[in-house]
C-alpha cells in the first residue's frame, strides 16, 4: 500500500438538514475525486445506455410511460453502481453497529420496486420475469450477506453471473433490456453487499 493511502473506518461528521441526509445516503466523506468519477461515469454510461436503448426497435414500440420507466431505472442503476462502489459508501454501509445487516438487506429489498416497475409496466405484466428476478435477488442477497467475510467477493460474483445467465437464457425479455440484469445485480450484490477497506489520503486512520 502506498504511504499516503490509509485505511480509515471512522465515519466523518455530517451537517444537519438536507445536505447531511444526502451525505448519509451517498456515504459521508465522499472525496472530490469520487464525486468526479461518479459524475463522469453517470454522464458517459447514462448517455450510452439511453442512446443504445432508444435506438432499438423495442423502444419504438413502448409508450411514453414505459420509456420513462426504462430511463429512470437505468440511470438509477448506473448511478447506484458508481456510488455503492466508493470507499465512502463501503465505510458507511458496512460500519459496525446493531442493525447494520438488516439495513443492508432492507436496502436490497427496496429494489423490488424496480422489478415491479419493469415487469408490470415495461413488460406489460410479465409476472414470470418479475418473480424470477425477485427470487434471484432475495436469495442471492441472503447468500452474500451470510457468507464469511473472506469469501463474500467471489460468492457475490458467482451469484451475479448465475442471475445474469438465468436472465439471458430462461427469461423472455426484449433485447433493449439486456443491460438490466447485469447492472441490477452488480449494484446490489457486489457493490452494496461486499465490504472493502476504505482507503483515503490525508486523514488519520482509526486508533
Amino acid at each position: 500500500m502506498r504511504d499516503d493511502l490509509k485505511i480509515v473506518w471512522d465515519v466523518p461528521p455530517t451537517p444537519p438538514g438536507l445536505v447531511g441526509r444526502v451525505e448519509r445516503f451517498m456515504g459521508p466523506g465522499t472525496s472530490p475525486a469520487e464525486w468526479a468519477v461518479g459524475g463522469a461515469g453517470l454522464v458517459v454510461c447514462g448517455f450510452l445506455l439511453v442512446a443504445g436503448t432508444a435506438g432499438s426497435a423495442d423502444w419504438r414500440g413502448w409508450s411514453g410511460l414505459q420509456c420513462t420507466v426504462v430511463v429512470l431505472v437505468g440511470l438509477d442503476l448506473v448511478g447506484g453502481v458508481l456510488t455503492n462502489a466508493t470507499h465512502a459508501a463501503k465505510r458507511w454501509y458496512h460500519r459496525p453497529g446493531p442493525g447494520r445487516r438488516r439495513a443492508r438487506l432492507l436496502f436490497v429489498t427496496a429494489h423490488l420496486g424496480h422489478l415491479l416497475a419493469v415487469g408490470l409496466i415495461v413488460l406489460s405484466g410479465d409476472w414470470r420475469w418479475t418473480l424470477t428476478h425477485a427470487g434471484l435477488l432475495l436469495a442471492g442477497a441472503v447468500v452474500v450477506e451470510f457468507t464469511p467475510l473472506h469469501l463474500k467477493r467471489p460468492v457475490a460474483m458467482g451469484v451475479l453471473m448465475a442471475a445474469v445467465l438465468v436472465d439471458l437464457f430462461w427469461l423472455d425479455a426484449p433485447a433493449a433490456l439486456g443491460w438490466f440484469a447485469p447492472l441490477f445485480f452488480l449494484k446490489l450484490l457486489v457493490c452494496h453487499l461486499v465490504p472493502e477497506a476504505p482507503l483515503e489520503r490525508g486523514r488519520r486512520p482509526d486508533a
